[in-house]
């Protein structure tokens, strides 16, 4: 598993009556795959997972598998509450050809230092897949400090963390105490080109889902050294990039699909689609950016 580049966390469609809609997902994944990404993430925040059932997750990891063909890796994210739970969501995305897991910390209660890695090290004994950290204090309330990270040196599979922290120092602090042990991909779209520069090995991107190739360009100009046309771009880009640190993220980011012709807008309740003044001001953003869309 390389954990390097782009892997959009995809967002899951649905036709107006809720149902999964797979063509228009393709459809997704066309543009990802055309615009060079790295990796795909299934099943994460904006991938709806906690208004998925067992098999729409199913489904959606099988085909995707399917569809994606080898191309690039397959993640299934994990966020359960039960570590029985999580370890057979794990055992499950082995037996159905995904190619690595990105897990959070146990939901819905406050596990302490020695819970949250006792529940990390029992995961990752229950499969040889390789595993990426959620590490996302600010929404999820557990912060996996740099000594849990030490514990879990000794499991071989645990393998990178998604940084998303807000603190664009920890990056080197992960660089300092654990070399290239940890992969590190940074998990704030807003953070992104700082923590590429202070050396983060990728980027788990939300605007993606509606821009791909603009995601790929930063990522991929950021690595060549080419500082200032990635900062040009990444200027354009920034008050899109806005719209993945909001609680609406899914709402606003599924607007933004639609509205670049890649995806629609419909989401699962309780979540709604966006009304009235706050759907004119998030649209307004959307418009701007596309009229001003760079070149790639």
């Amino acid at each position: 598993m390389n954990w390097q580049g782009v892997f959009p966390a995809v967002t899951t469609k649905f036709h107006s009556d809720g149902s999964l809609d797979m063509p228009l997902f393709f459809k997704n994944l066309d543009a990802q795959l055309e615009a060079g990404v790295h990796g795909i993430i299934l099943g994460g925040t904006l991938g709806e997972s906690s208004v998925l059932n067992l098999e729409e997750k199913i489904q959606l990891t099988t085909q995707t598998v399917k569809y994606i063909n080898g191309r690039v890796p397959v993640v299934l994210n994990i966020a359960e509450g039960a570590t029985r739970d999580a370890t057979f969501w794990a055992e499950k995305a082995e037996e159905m050809g995904a190619s690595g897991l990105m897990i959070l910390p146990p939901m819905r209660y406050a596990a302490d230092a020695r819970e949250t890695v006792t529940y990390f090290k029992d995961v990752a004994k229950n499969t040889s897949l390789p595993i990426m950290i959620y590490n996302n204090p600010v929404d999820y309330k557990t912060l996996v400090t740099l000594s849990m990270f030490e514990e879990l040196t000794s499991m071989p599979n645990i393998q990178a963390v998604k940084e998303s922290t807000r603190d664009i120092s920890n990056v080197t602090r992960m660089r300092n105490l654990f070399g290239d042990r940890f992969k590190i991909l940074c998990g704030v779209d807003t953070l992104a080109m700082e923590e590429l520069l202070m050396g983060a090995d990728g980027w788990v991107a939300g605007l993606v889902c509606a821009f791909p190739k603009e995601t790929v360009a930063v990522y991929n100009l950021c690595k060549a050294g080419k500082t200032e046309a990635a900062l040009k771009i990444y200027r354009w880009f920034l008050p899109l990039l806005e719209l993945d640190i909001h609680p609406k993220l899914v709402q606003y980011i599924k607007l933004a699909e639609q509205m670049a012709g890649i995806g629609s807008e419909y989401v699962r309740a309780p979540r709604l689609t966006l009304i009235g003044e706050e759907r004119v001001k998030i649209e307004n953003v959307i418009k701007q950016g596309l009229e001003h869309r760079p070149k790639i």
